[in-house]
C-alpha cells in the first residue's frame, strides 16, 4: 500500500470516528458536545489537517489526472459539516474567504488553462463546500464554478441601486431544479353560496374554474474581457471583476421585477403586472394633495384582493420630497417619532435609510429603491409610488444566487480571458394583481427642493 492510499485510509478512519461521536449525540438527543467530545473531535480535526499537508506534499503534477476524482472525493469528505441539533461541526476553513492566499479567479484560470492540480483540487474542494454547506450545485466541471460567498457578500457595499425591493418587499422561493416556465393555477371563476329559499329547493350551485398563470424563467448574465497579465501578474482580480458583476446583476434582477415589460426575453415586473392604477393628475403637485391618492392606493388593495398591503416602495428623491414638506406654519408633515408628532402625515427614525428606510407612511413601511424609474410621462421625469402586499410579490431565485462563473473563451490573439456571471430568476405578481396600487401621473414629476 503507497504513502497516499494509506493516508487516505486513515483520514477515512478519521471521519469515521468523527461520525461516531455525532451519532452518539443524536441518539442521546443532545445539543451540544460534552468536554470529552470538543477535545477528541479538535484532535481528530487537526490530525485531518496534517493529513491533508502530508497528501499534498507527496502529490506530484504527473498524476493528477490518475488521482483527481478519488482525490476530489477524499478531501470534500474531511471538509463536510455535520450538524446534529444545534451542534455543528467542520473540520476545517472554507476554501476561499477574504482572509485566504489563494485566488478564486486566479485558481479558475489556472486550472482550465495551466493544468494547476493544486489549483484544481482547491477548486473542487470549494464545489463540494458549496453543494453541502449552502447551494445545490449541479456540476463539479469548472465552466460552472459557484462564486464564493465571500465575494458574494461584498456586494452589500456598492454605488449601485442594489435589490432594496426584493430583499423588503417579496416573497421568495428556490427556483425549481429544471425547466424555464413555473406554472401556478389561477380560478377564474369561483363556487358560490346562496341561501335556500325553501326546505328541498335546489342549492345554489357554479362550476369552478381555472386557468394557468405561467412566469417565465429569466436568465440574467454578464461577461467580462480580462487580460492574462491581469490574471497573471496582478492582485485583487476577484474584487475587481467578481464583485462588480455580481452587484450588477442584483441590481438588474430588482430593476427587472419592478419595471420589466415582460417581453423580449425580460421579467414582467410589478409596473406592467396590471395592479390597480391610482392616477395623480395636476400642474402644481403638492404633499396635500398626493396624501387622498396614498389613501386610495391602500383601500383599492384592501377592495379588489381582500388582503393587507405591507409596503411602499418609492424612489428616494419622492422620500425626500416628503421629508421636506411643511404645513402653513412652516412645520415639517414628517417628523421622528422621538418627536412625539400628534398630527403628522408619516413619521420614522429620523435620518431615512436607503431601501428599509425607517419610516411609515399610514402605518406602512416605506422602502426606497433607486431602482423606481423617474423618466415616465411626456416630460421623462415623472416617478411612480407603489403600494404592495408582499406575500403576493413572488420571486424564485436560483439558491445561492449569483450564481456561476466560467472562463468561456480565449482571445489568444489578445491575450484575453473572458469570463462570465450568470443566473436564472423569475418573478410575478400576477396572482393577485390587485394586490398591488401603481400611483402615477403628471402630480409625480421631479421635486424641486
Amino acid at each position: 500500500m503507497s504513502f497516499l492510499d494509506k493516508a487516505f485510509e486513515r483520514r477515512d478512519a478519521v471521519k469515521a470516528e468523527m461520525d461516531a461521536i455525532l451519532e452518539a449525540v443524536a441518539l442521546e438527543e443532545r445539543t451540544d458536545l460534552t468536554a470529552e467530545e470538543t477535545e477528541k473531535v479538535d484532535a481528530l480535526v487537526e490530525e485531518s489537517r496534517t493529513l491533508d499537508a502530508k497528501i499534498e506534499k507527496f502529490k506530484t503534477q504527473a498524476d493528477a489526472d490518475v488521482r483527481a476524482t478519488e482525490l476530489r472525493a477524499a478531501v470534500a469528505s474531511v471538509a463536510t459539516p455535520t450538524s446534529t441539533g444545534n451542534a455543528h461541526i467542520i473540520s476545517e476553513a472554507r476554501t476561499y474567504t477574504a482572509d485566504t492566499q489563494a485566488s478564486f479567479v486566479r485558481d479558475a484560470y489556472n486550472a482550465q488553462f495551466k493544468n494547476d492540480y493544486s489549483a484544481q483540487e482547491r477548486l473542487a474542494r470549494h464545489m463540494r463546500e458549496e453543494e453541502v454547506e449552502r447551494r445545490a450545485v449541479g456540476t463539479g466541471a469548472f465552466e460552472g464554478l459557484v462564486v464564493p460567498q465571500y465575494l458574494t457578500d461584498l456586494a452589500a457595499n456598492t454605488a449601485r441601486a442594489g435589490r432594496p425591493f426584493l430583499d423588503a418587499a417579496t416573497n421568495v422561493h428556490a427556483l425549481p431544479e429544471s425547466g424555464m416556465t413555473i406554472n401556478i393555477s389561477r380560478q377564474t371563476t369561483g363556487t358560490s353560496t346562496a341561501i335556500q329559499a325553501t326546505e328541498n329547493a335546489t342549492v345554489d350551485n357554479t362550476d369552478s374554474d381555472d386557468t394557468l398563470l405561467t412566469i417565465n424563467v429569466r436568465t440574467i448574465a454578464g461577461q467580462q474581457d480580462i487580460s492574462r497579465q491581469a490574471i497573471e501578474r496582478g492582485t485583487g482580480i476577484d474584487q475587481f471583476i467578481m464583485a462588480d458583476l455580481i452587484r450588477s446583476w442584483h441590481t438588474t434582477l430588482d430593476n427587472q421585477c419592478l419595471n420589466g415589460a415582460g417581453t423580449s426575453g425580460t421579467i414582467l415586473g410589478l409596473s406592467a403586472s396590471g395592479g390597480n392604477a391610482v392616477t395623480y393628475t395636476t400642474a402644481s403637485p403638492t404633499v396635500q394633495l398626493l396624501y387622498p391618492k396614498l389613501a386610495d392606493a391602500i383601500q383599492k388593495i384592501q377592495t379588489t384582493s381582500f388582503v393587507n398591503p405591507t409596503h411602499w416602495v418609492l424612489h428616494p428623491r419622492r422620500l425626500a420630497y416628503l421629508l421636506a414638506a411643511v404645513d402653513g406654519q412652516n412645520r415639517p408633515l414628517v417628523v421622528p417619532t422621538a418627536a412625539g408628532p400628534t398630527n403628522a402625515m408619516a413619521q420614522g427614525a429620523g435620518v431615512a435609510s436607503y431601501g428599509n428606510s425607517g419610516y411609515s407612511l399610514m402605518g406602512l413601511p416605506i422602502i426606497t429603491d433607486a431602482n423606481v424609474v423617474t423618466n415616465l410621462g411626456v416630460g421623462t421625469n415623472q416617478d411612480q409610488i407603489y403600494c404592495v402586499a408582499s406575500p403576493e410579490m413572488h420571486l424564485w431565485e436560483q439558491p445561492g444566487s449569483p450564481f456561476s462563473l466560467r472562463f468561456d473563451a480565449t482571445g489568444a490573439g489578445n491575450l484575453t480571458i473572458k469570463s462570465v456571471v450568470y443566473g436564472y430568476a423569475a418573478f410575478s405578481a400576477g396572482r393577485y394583481p390587485g394586490a398591488a396600487s401603481i400611483i402615477s401621473g403628471t402630480g409625480l414629476v421631479a421635486p424641486t427642493f
